[in-house]
């Protein structure tokens, strides 16, 4: 069960950090922190979950990475689904969490 919150948790972060500073920070063509400010808010949130949750869940954070590595024999099948569950979970949260910042009007 604690995997489970892990991943979910995580992928809240990765979602938060990256698609958040992508939304929030990052205005196009005009400058903000950039294409390449996003780039690193998604590394550095990957990194900081890795040594946060790495070691209780594997830090997948995606359901792709968890159907990767399912497929490639590195990850049991009974697994898949909750992890994958925790995951979008997380994610709409994440989503449900941005939306609330951003359509607030100041």
């Amino acid at each position: 069960m604690k995997q489970f919150g892990a991943e979910f948790f995580g992928t809240l972060w990765l979602v938060l950090g990256g698609c958040g500073s992508a939304v929030l920070a990052a205005a196009f063509p005009d400058v903000g922190i950039g294409l390449l400010g996003v780039a690193c808010a998604f590394g550095l949130t990957v990194l900081t979950m890795a040594y946060t949750i790495g070691h209780i869940s594997g830090c997948h954070l995606n359901p792709a990475v968890s159907i990767g590595l399912w497929a490639g024999g590195r990850f049991s099948a009974n697994r898949l689904l909750p992890y994958i569950i925790a995951q979008v979970l997380g994610g709409i949260a994440a989503g449900g969490v941005l939306y609330l910042i951003a359509s607030v009007n100041l």
